[in-house]
């Protein structure tokens, strides 16, 4: 049996009667701790790499494009991740009189704080330079590496897992997940997730008790997230051999997570926000990238089914 004082390390779906236990952040080797988290987003850059380079020899491209690619795309997009999540949350990292601690806070990815859409904005800047400079089209390198991006952000999710971070507000739905608020005081953070209001007043109002732990039950929005990249990536699987134009893919992963995300967004308690006006950065973001990414797919689509039935006399 168990000793109580581990129970802090499970995770339990309720309503599901799934218990995960002992459910760790880091593995120690030689009293060195490396983060899940860390983990998680290595091996998605390389199965991210295995799927972008089947995909261009299908679509009989150079796989050796998207090695050299993903190369010089790794350290600027987690950079990019990272600056883009730090901006807005700068109260957070500064620390007054001590320029040192400051920059080590801003610069310490090992417990989380990367923002997939800086990681996108830095991956397009880099794309455009890249493919500049081998002069190649630029839209085809997005419909392929689309590919690897949804890998990534599926597997990526689950570092929020591993972290319990990331999740939505309180919910008693048969798919709550319940943490126990001792993970966080062991952690030394509730106090600091209660004061931001991560951990808000209704999910210490409801809490349950499982296996002797005072447990908060909320929206594992991370999974939900997953699930839709996951969605994205079947259908973008099926309907490749259909594509119409170059960069319908890129477009319809636009148009599709930023749906899917501006949704998601509005469940989360811990959402990075414009300043103290409660718009939520990534749901307005994503709401955007809606708009034009579907704006720009029926102009596409409007404009090829001209072509296809006027055709040009020859």
């Amino acid at each position: 049996m168990e000793a109580i004082s581990e129970f802090f390390k499970y995770i339990f779906f309720p309503h599901l009667g799934i218990t995960l236990k002992n459910i760790g952040d880091h593995i120690s080797i030689f009293g060195f701790e490396i983060k899940f988290y860390g983990m998680v987003i290595t091996l998605g850059f390389i199965l991210a790499y295995f799927l972008v380079t089947n995909e261009a020899k299908r679509t009989k491209q150079n796989p050796e494009t998207y090695l050299d690619f993903m190369l010089v795309l790794i350290i600027p997009v987690i950079l990019g991740a990272r600056i883009y999540y730090v901006l807005f949350r700068l109260d957070e990292y500064i620390v007054k009189g001590n320029l040192k601690e400051t920059l080590l806070g801003m610069i310490n990815i090992r417990n989380g704080g990367l923002a997939i859409y800086g990681g996108i904005i830095a991956g397009v800047i880099v794309g455009i330079i890249f493919t500049k400079i081998r002069k190649l089209n630029i839209w085809q390198i997005a419909d392929t590496a689309v590919f690897g991006l949804l890998i990534g952000q599926i597997l990526g999710r689950f570092g929020n897992f591993f972290n319990r971070e990331a999740f939505g507000g309180y919910t008693n739905s048969v798919f709550a997940m319940a943490i126990p608020l001792d993970y966080y005081r062991n952690e030394g953070s509730l106090n600091g997730l209660i004061h931001s209001g991560v951990i808000s007043d209704a999910m210490l109002n409801h809490t349950q008790v499982i296996k002797g732990m005072e447990c908060i039950t909320v929206h594992p929005t991370f999974i939900y997230e997953s699930f839709w990249n996951l969605m994205i990536l079947v259908f973008l699987l099926i309907y490749r051999k259909h594509q119409r134009f170059t960069g319908e893919f890129a477009l319809i992963y636009v148009m599709a997570y930023g749906f899917g995300r501006s949704l998601i967004e509005g469940l989360r308690t811990d959402s990075l926000m414009i300043g103290h006006t409660g718009i939520r950065v990534s749901q307005l973001v994503g709401i955007s990238c809606f708009i034009v990414g579907g704006a720009a797919l029926i102009y596409q689509y409007l404009k090829h089914h001209k072509v296809e039935h006027n055709p040009k006399n020859e």
